[in-house]
């Protein structure tokens, strides 16, 4: 749920920052526990905030209860004790301020974005204080979101990429919290009570697992009173952990499930990288090479290029605490399906084993050392990556170190990584529309265990 802001504040966040200037990352630890990460950027009267809450995610829902978690995130700014929906939005429009909330798959987020003069920023973290500490969780607001959140699963179970995307997770994770969200129904949305929401936010909401991120035009001495601010009355600490489970060994698996049209949906994939993965930098790099480089890649070459399959075949990363997916997906026609299947576990295969040339790799180290910068030239954009480094307790020179770690691999680093990784054998495989009649196995697939 989000309050747009003004278009002169609007205009301030997007402004780009220096391309040259180099991120200066204050970092500490408040008393409970609360990480909090500092850019100052004086250029603009603006600051904006990311409140992320570890634990708090999709991946953390009750059994059999879908998106008990989002709902929650959802509603923390759907009005407060003291204000309802609309005169919280009001408040926050007065202020030319931006509040929003959202839930992810490990933790949830709560945004402000707001000028920096007091008179305009300390009613605004009041405003986010009210969201965070005293939730109206109204049930009216409460109803309205369900319905929509129904009507969207309704209509995604129509998409052919959806279904197969989350079949792909339900063979990857199973009952892994990783699996949850591929778990959603209609009849487990509609289970969801707000008893079920009030009972997640006050287990999963505290400062010790708060992650508070704030880049703009703001001191440390400032930061540190807004941070007390925003989170006074918060519970001390969650009574839930926010560790994720390592994702258990699995067999690899393939299902065909059947749909109507003329184009079949082909998805692989495996739980393969974490955030603090030794291997991290020589997949990502791989993975552009492989499948993430678009034209450039080989699953593009082989299938769209060389056989016509396709018109387009890519491949992806999800880096999480724990083994987060590789994917590779495309559509084709459905009497190609079986070529087209066999052909992109080939590539997968031979780039496993080989590993990119030297002028591939080149190629993958110019695109992603060249636009990383890209990633973060704005306000908004660098609050995320702070909420990031934070979360996932990366290093206070990630931003720097990232470009740097890319451009040191060598082709036999991602080639050791790829080989030692990723087996087309254990991929899981799910067509979407096959044809009547198509295998339902295909490989030699086994039980693969996780490192």
């Amino acid at each position: 749920m989000s309050l747009k802001p003004t278009a002169a504040l609007l205009m301030l966040t997007l402004l780009p920052l220096a391309a040259h200037a180099a991120v200066n990352i204050q970092r500490w630890q408040t008393p409970e526990g609360t990480q909090v990460l500092l850019v100052e950027r004086h250029q603009n009267p603006i600051v904006d905030v990311q409140i992320s809450f570890k634990g708090a995610g999709s991946a953390f829902n009750p059994e059999g209860k879908g998106e008990v978690s989002e709902f929650t995130a959802a509603l923390l700014t759907g009005g407060t004790q003291r204000l309802d929906e609309e005169a919280f939005k009001e408040q926050a429009d007065g202020l030319a301020a931006s509040i929003s909330s959202d839930g992810g798959d490990e933790g949830a987020t709560v945004t402000l974005r707001s000028l920096s003069h007091p008179a305009k920023l300390k009613p605004a973290v009041n405003l986010l204080n009210q969201a965070l500490t005293q939730p109206r969780f109204d049930t009216a607001v409460f109803e309205r979101i369900r319905k929509r959140s129904i009507t969207a699963l309704q209509q995604q179970e129509t998409d052919p990429g959806f279904i197969a995307d989350r079949a792909l997770a339900r063979l990857n994770y199973g009952s892994h919290p990783y699996g949850r969200p591929a778990q959603t129904s209609v009849e487990s949305i509609r289970r969801v009570t707000l008893d079920d929401i009030r009972a997640f936010y006050r287990s999963r909401y505290g400062k010790n697992n708060a992650i508070v991120a704030v880049v703009g035009d703001l001191n440390r001495r400032q930061t540190e009173a807004l941070v007390r601010q925003a989170l006074n009355g918060l519970p001390a600490r969650s009574s839930q952990s926010s560790a994720v489970p390592a994702v258990p060994e699995y067999r690899a698996a393939h299902q065909n499930i059947p749909f109507a049209g003329e184009q079949a949906q082909i998805v692989m994939g495996m739980p393969l990288i974490k955030r603090h993965d030794p291997d991290y930098y020589a997949l990502v790099a791989g993975n552009y090479t492989l499948g993430g480089g678009g034209f450039d890649s080989r699953l593009m070459k082989e299938l769209r290029d060389k056989h016509g399959y396709t018109y387009g075949a890519s491949s992806s990363l999800t880096p999480s605490s724990e083994a987060g997916p590789l994917a590779i997906g495309f559509s084709t026609q459905k009497a190609n399906t079986a070529a087209a299947l066999a052909a992109a576990r080939k590539v997968l295969a031979d780039f496993a084993a080989e590993g990119p040339t030297e002028e591939e790799l080149q190629q993958a180290k110019a695109n992603i050392t060249g636009s990383f910068p890209l990633r973060f030239d704005t306000n908004a954009k660098l609050l995320g990556y702070l909420s990031l480094i934070g979360f996932y307790n990366l290093p206070d020179n990630y931003l720097e170190a990232y470009p740097k770690a890319v451009s040191a691999l060598t082709a036999e680093q991602v080639k050791s990584a790829w080989q030692r990784r990723v087996k087309a054998e254990n991929m899981n495989i799910v067509v979407v529309g096959a044809e009547q009649g198509a295998a339902t196995a295909a490989g030699d697939y086994r039980p693969v265990k996780r490192r």
